[in-house]
């Protein structure tokens, strides 16, 4: 053959490579037009929807979580995106949408080259940007995130490292020795583990990597023409995130999400929320769950709001009157502490008569648009910054009169309710007051149904939903996938009824429920609201124990956790064991005298340890130890 010969099949086979790249590029864009339909339809119907919850309705269709942060940065552009304290004794720095857009494609374009294309990639640390940056930069072109919760062991870890199938794994310094030796390990096909905490590549040979030096080489190959994070095809339908349910992981499940379950419920949760560009969220929660992560962090990207990262627990006081932010989405324990702490400040100023009958007052005046009680209000309004406008409830049910106290003092207080395996938003409070139900887990999200399963006499069931934000399913786990979903419902576990104002209501868990000596069933999430109403009690848990061959052992327990403090105030300063133990027992009795036979508790455990709690901080049922004192 001729050197021209030669020289003219390259050429027909670099123009045949270029006709299948257009082609593919083509079809790409076809599949992302018709994606873009789908959600621009569902933004169409909220829209046109008569639902007296339905408000806002201006934002715009997203077809993913990539999509989200381009459109916003070049929406919002150098308005903050995040604000984080790198450092405790210097104020908060902000990260603009720009500047996150930028990292982003950096990073991701490092991640690709290093071979993670289409891998899976574990995410874990504390709540912070490098944490968030590095989850948009995997689930942004690169692969399938992970986020891993930063409160399990070693072996808890190298165990879904392993089930996870993770290639490689952005860790903080807390958790870089743990994955070196993860890594060590023959059981997972772990390639890379790259370190936050780390500024140098000493040990790049080994696997080991700097996450700052990867992700200044990244920008090394965007400046130099790199496209492939950038131009990388992201289909909504493919699998984008595994989460791993919270328990122990022998029974861990990973639930697969993509990215239009994450964007669908983003888009019609905020329709219920006034949420302005520039409004600030204030990060509390952990991040690797859906509810911190879908509800704050992405619905913050998506409005052209501020997240701020809380730097933990003991600093929430300090850093909200820093940050001074909007909306705070958090579980029952932070906002019946602040409440517990609020009240006991305005017992001891001896002005609650005068402070209750201000703010009854002051619900008449608000009609006419005057808060009369706002002036008595601002040193308990200052607590949380001053600028607070919105709490969110969720992870479990709430003292109605605890939202009523703060919507009180002028801060709209809204509870909702979800599942990772949702999201995982399913029903949220509206904002409006009018619409606002205390005893519900709130209002159907537009787009998802629900449907309750084998009703008793009573109209309670299994709640069951099914919506563009359920799950793919669990992964690898095709038997626990199909026990949860069927005919395309998925069944929660949660036993309920919904309202035909389309409310719904939670009565308890299906696995947790206590059946009692007449047959009927007892849901220990009920006990435990009422006994939570009384602040001697900072923490119960309400169990069952029907089959113990000791008769005089069977019945209903609840393990309380009394608030001592408070119960020194009440009973002085030498107050003895005997005597807490009485006075608790004095409001199981109470209790008990309100409820029929079946529902009476029969033992007491006075505990004053922790119980040991998920990082959602909801206490652990099944773990033995958190029976007993």
């Amino acid at each position: 053959m001729s050197i021209n010969s030669t020289t003219e099949t390259s050429r027909r086979d670099a123009d045949s490579k270029v006709e299948d790249s257009s082609d593919i590029r083509e079809e790409y864009r076809q599949i992302k037009a018709r994606e873009m339909e789908e959600m621009q339809a569902i933004m169409d119907a909220i829209k046109e929807s008569k639902d007296p919850a339905i408000r806002h309705t201006w934002r715009r269709p997203v077809t993913d979580i990539k999509n989200i942060l381009e459109t916003s940065a070049e929406l919002y552009g150098d308005k903050p995106l995040f604000l984080q304290k790198f450092n405790k004794d210097e104020p908060f720095q902000e990260i603009s949408y720009s500047k996150v857009l930028a990292d982003v494609n950096a990073l991701g374009t490092a991640l690709i080259e290093l071979g993670l294309k289409g891998k899976h990639i574990g995410v874990i640390g504390k709540n912070c940007y490098e944490w968030a940056e590095s989850y948009l930069a995997v689930v942004g072109g690169t692969g399938v995130v992970v986020p891993l919760d930063k409160e399990l062991n070693e072996e808890e870890l190298s165990q879904l490292t392993t089930s996870g199938e993770l290639s490689a794994v952005i860790t903080m310094d807390k958790h870089y020795d743990i994955f070196k030796r993860i890594k060590e390990r023959d059981d997972n096909i772990l390639d890379f583990v790259i370190n936050v905490g780390m500024h140098s590549n000493e040990n790049a040979d080994k696997g080991l990597l700097s996450w700052h030096k990867l992700r200044e080489h990244g920008y090394e190959l965007v400046k130099a023409g790199d496209k492939s994070f950038i131009d990388a095809e992201i289909i909504n339908t493919d699998m984008a995130i595994i989460l791993f349910t919270s328990g122990t992981t022998g029974t861990s499940k990973g639930v697969m999400l993509n990215n239009k379950n994450i964007c669908s419920n983003v888009m019609v949760a905020q329709t219920y929320l006034n949420i302005e560009v520039g409004d600030i969220f204030f990060s509390v929660l952990p991040i690797h769950h859906t509810y911190e992560c879908t509800c704050t962090f992405i619905e913050s990207m998506y409005c052209g709001a501020t997240m701020a990262f809380c730097q933990g627990l003991k600093y929430i006081v300090k850093d909200l009157q820093e940050v001074k932010p909007h909306l705070m989405l958090a579980v029952p324990l932070i906002y019946e502490n602040f409440y517990s702490k609020i009240s006991r400040q305005i017992k001891k100023s001896g002005k609650e008569k005068q402070l209750k009958a201000l703010m009854k007052i002051s619900r008449i005046t608000k009609h006419v648009g005057i808060d009369v009680s706002k002036p008595a209000t601002k040193k308990i309004t200052d607590l949380f910054g001053g600028r607070m406008k919105m709490l969110i409830v969720g992870g479990a049910a709430i003292d109605g009169e605890i939202m009523d106290f703060y919507r009180d003092l002028g801060i709209t207080a809204v509870q909702g309710y979800g599942l990772t395996e949702t999201s995982p938003m399913v029903s949220l409070n509206p904002e409006d007051a009018k619409l606002i139900d205390n005893a519900s887990a709130g209002h159907l999200l537009p787009f998802v149904e629900c449907m309750i399963s084998d009703k008793d006499d009573d109209g309670v069931g299994e709640i069951c939903f099914r919506g563009p934000n359920i799950m793919m399913g669990y992964y690898k786990n095709k038997e626990s996938t199909d026990e949860v979903i069927r005919d395309g419902w998925f069944h929660t576990g949660d036993l309920g009824y919904l309202s035909d104002k389309d409310y719904v209501y939670i009565t308890g868990r299906k696995k947790n429920v206590i059946i009692a000596a007449n047959g009927k069933n007892v849901f220990p999430e009920e006990l435990e609201f009422y006994l939570m109403k009384n602040e001697c009690i900072e923490e119960c848990m309400v169990w069952g124990d029907e089959d113990n061959d000791d008769q005089l052992k069977r019945g209903i327990y609840a393990t309380i956790k009394p608030n001592r403090e408070l119960l020194t105030e009440e009973l002085g300063g030498d107050v003895t064991d005997e005597q807490v133990r009485e006075y608790i027992e004095r409001i199981v009795d109470k209790q008990n005298e309100t409820m029929p036979l079946f529902k009476k508790i029969n033992h007491v455990i006075i505990r004053d340890r922790d119980f040991n709690k998920t990082t959602g901080l909801k206490i652990r049922r099944f773990v033995e130890d958190n029976k007993w004192s």
